[in-house]
This record gives C-alpha cells, sequence and structure tokens, in this order.
C-alpha cells in the first residue's frame, strides 16, 4: 500500500478519521497515524526548536538530540559515544570485526551496509552521481564531491606550515608527511618506505609483477589503475576534463587541475631547503634529490643513475636506439621530444623566445639565453688555464685546446689537424678550389 504524507495542520487534531497503523518492524511494533478516507501518514510530532514535522515520535527523539548535543549511546570498549544507537552498533563492529554485509558476486563482505552497496556498483558498473558542469559520473557521492571542486576551485583544506592548500582531505594528510617526513609505510621485501599507502601497493608489484588492468581492446596489462585509465582514453579519444579558461581537454582530472595552474600562476609546492616554489608534486619531489643527491631510477644495461623517472626513460633509448618521435614533413626522428619540437622550427619558422632588450627572436630557449649575455656582460665560463671567461660553454672548449694543443679534425686529403672545425673547412678548400666567397 502506498502512504501520503502531509501536515499535521490540514488534520483535525481530535484524532477523528484517524486510525492506528500497526507493523511490524526488526520485532518491534511501532504505531502511526493515519487517515482512514485518504490514506495519509500523518506528521503530528513536531520539533519545538526548528519546526521539523515527523510522523514517528522515536523519530522526533532521535532529531531533537541534534539541538541538544545529547550522546546517550556510550561504546564499552573505548568510551565513544552517539546520539543514535545505530551509530553504536555500526562502531562497536570496528572493534569486533563483525562483517555481516556480504557480497553475493565476490563474497567481499563489510561491516556497514552502505559499504556494501558502493561496493556492489563495482560490479554492476553503476555511477549514479552525475556532474552537472561536464557530466563526469561517480558511483560514490564523495567522489562527486572532490570531482565538483575542479570546477568550483574550493580547496578547503589547508597546510598549516606552508599554507598550500587541497581540495581533497587525504592530499592534505599526505601533503603534510613532506615536512614531517613521516613515511608509516613499508615495503616487507625490500624495506623502502613511503608516505602514502597507495604508494606502498603500486610498489609492492614491482616485487610480484602483479598487473592487475587488463585492456579489453588490445589485451594490454598495467600495475597501475592511472596507466590502465590513461591508455583506454587511447581507444576511446574520451577528454571529460575541460579548462574553463581556454577550453583545453584533458583525459584525466589531475591533468586539468595541473593545467589549471598555468592560468591561475599558483605553486602549492614549495622546497623547504631553499625555498623553491612548483605547480607539480613530482617536479618538487624530483627538485629535492637535488639536496639529498638521491637516485632511485637505475639503467639495467650501464648501471647508470638518475633522480628522475623520466630521464632513465630517455637514457635508455641510448641503448635501444627507440626514436618515438618523427616529423611529418621531413621524416626525422629523434629519442627525445624536445629535440622534435626544436626540429619542427626548422620547417616551420616558429620562434617564441624573444629577447627583450633589441627584440631578437630564436627558435631556442637556450639561444635566447646565449643571446642575452651580449647585453648583460655576463661570461660564465671561465677557463681554469688563464682565468679568461667566455659567454658560450663552445667557445670555452675551441679556448681551452689553446693550452692542451688538442686538435680533434682532421683532414681526410692530407691529414692536417685544427682545433677549430671552421679552421678545417677553410683548409679543404684548397684542396677542393671551392671558393664561396
Amino acid at each position: 500500500m502506498q502512504y501520503n504524507v502531509v501536515d499535521t495542520s490540514v488534520l483535525p487534531h481530535s484524532g477523528k478519521n484517524l486510525c492506528e497503523w500497526k507493523q511490524g518492524r526488526s520485532g518491534s511494533i511501532f504505531t502511526m497515524a493515519v487517515n482512514v478516507n485518504t490514506c495519509t501518514i500523518v506528521k503530528r510530532f513536531k520539533c519545538d526548536t526548528c519546526g521539523a514535522q515527523f510522523s514517528r515520535n522515536g523519530n522526533l527523539k532521535k532529531h531533537v538530540r541534534i539541538h541538544t548535543g545529547n550522546k546517550p549511546y556510550k561504546c564499552d570498549t573505548c568510551n565513544a559515544q552517539f546520539s543514535e544507537s545505530g551509530n553504536l552498533k555500526k562502531h562497536v563492529r570496528i572493534h569486533t570485526g563483525h562483517k555481516p554485509y556480504k557480497c553475493d558476486t565476490c563474497g567481499a563482505q563489510f561491516s556497514e551496509s552502505g559499504s556494501l552497496k558502493k561496493h556492489v556498483r563495482i560490479h554492476t558498473g553503476e555511477k549514479p552521481y552525475k556532474c552537472d558542469t561536464c557530466g563526469a559520473q561517480f558511483s560514490v557521492s564523495c567522489s562527486l564531491k572532490k570531482h565538483v571542486r575542479i570546477h568550483t576551485g574550493e580547496k578547503p583544506y589547508k597546510c598549516n606550515t606552508c599554507g598550500a592548500q587541497f581540495s581533497v582531505s587525504d592530499s592534505l594528510k599526505n601533503h603534510v608527511r613532506i615536512h614531517t617526513g613521516e613515511k608509516p609505510y613499508k615495503c616487507d621485501t625490500c624495506g623502502a618506505q613511503f608516505s602514502v599507502s597507495g604508494k606502498l601497493k603500486k610498489h609492492v608489484r614491482i616485487h610480484t609483477g602483479e598487473k592487475p588492468y587488463k585492456c579489453d581492446n588490445c589485451g594490454a596489462q598495467f600495475s597501475l589503475s592511472d596507466s590502465f585509465k590513461k591508455h583506454v582514453r587511447i581507444h576511446t579519444g574520451h577528454k571529460p576534463y575541460k579548462c574553463d579558461t581556454c577550453g583545453a581537454q584533458f583525459s584525466r582530472s589531475g591533468s586539468l587541475g595541473r593545467h589549471v595552474r598555468i592560468h591561475t600562476g599558483e605553486k602549492p609546492y614549495k622546497c623547504d631547503t631553499c625555498g623553491a616554489q612548483f605547480s607539480q608534486n613530482g617536479n618538487l619531489k624530483t627538485h629535492v634529490r637535488i639536496h639529498t643527491r638521491h637516485k632511485p631510477y637505475k639503467c639495467d644495461t650501464c648501471d647508470a643513475q638518475f633522480s628522475a623517472n623520466g630521464n632513465l626513460k630517455k637514457h635508455v633509448r641510448i641503448h635501444t636506439g627507440e626514436k618515438p618521435y618523427k616529423c611529418d614533413t621531413c621524416g626525422a626522428q629523434f629519442s627525445l621530444g624536445g629535440n622534435f619540437k626544436k626540429h619542427v622550427r626548422i620547417h616551420t619558422g616558429h620562434k617564441p623566445y624573444k629577447c627583450d632588450s633589441c627584440g631578437a627572436q630564436f627558435s631556442q630557449s637556450s639561444n635566447l639565453k646565449t643571446h642575452v649575455r651580449i647585453h648583460t656582460g655576463h661570461k660564465p665560463y671561465k677557463c681554469d688555464a688563464c682565468g679568461a671567461q667566455f659567454s658560450e660553454s663552445g667557445t670555452l672548449k675551441k679556448h681551452v685546446r689553446i693550452h692542451t694543443g688538442e686538435k680533434p679534425y682532421k683532414c681526410d686529403t692530407c691529414g692536417a689537424q685544427f682545433s677549430v672545425s671552421g679552421s678545417l673547412k677553410k683548409h679543404v678548400r684548397i684542396h677542393t678550389g671551392e671558393k664561396p666567397y
């Protein structure tokens, strides 16, 4: 039977045309007022403080405790107090380990029915919580709340040490450990310690070789869920995260968050040693290794060690010969993305680096830095033999050969040797007869 709920003010309080409706619930009996003619449940219990109305006196009593702060239910084990008996029952299961709610699909057990409901969505794929801004969907309401802060920019959690702010409480907890140095999670195999439990789990897979994430499209397997998610979007091309400022789209919310800092200029990650600030936590970690000299990434081929994983990947290409970056214009291939970008500018003529003093433009930032020294007179490269100073490292190398007598450039025709490549070019013209000027 369906019942409508109405305000008690529209019904007579004398009880006329009302009946007592009894129903068993968990072995107990409760009484509720029901209008006989309309079959309408009456809310006759009203809170004197805020006016909220209830159909049962028990619900009113629970509600009143919000105003009074009364917590009559106490845990015998740890003395924690609760305003509702149901909350005490849930709490007690922490001590007893009792998990009465079981998943019919995989057998996982939970102490709370709500936790089981959330878990079941892993199997069903249900995502009932949707973002009104970008349409992203989530299986858990708290995940939606965290996500919404990407759009609103809200960061309610602040670090008392450095003032960094975070949209998620867990991120603040993890961040605080940068200052405290606390690493409570330890690997049983190699003793490596971590400040975040998730990083320990990921690390352990290095030892076990476990790759629990498999792509249904191509069968590729991954040890990290993030790597798997990124990979899947290669097939789908899905980029659900959009920048409100410039419209750039991203396949990951974290990538959007990092991108937004380009516009805001925010650098929430600060080095405790030298005060340098960074927009990304990963960049701070890499930077800190300059001070600690820690190089955790080792080449399996030649034992070279690196402070950043990206540098190891670049180095490995020396051994493998891999050149993943290819120019669409001329087919030239490169092992480094940076070198590829520089090369492309040869074809496009793009010179994004401009001198503020004279307006000269350059295709490479390093060329601009060298050029600026013409204006500043800065000569950072010094000869150890005679003290001569130079604005370019290449010029210093040429100069040093005056002292060492080194002549690395040799004529294939007559064997004459030169310390500078330009001198060799001039000499070769004696043999070729070339007169370019």
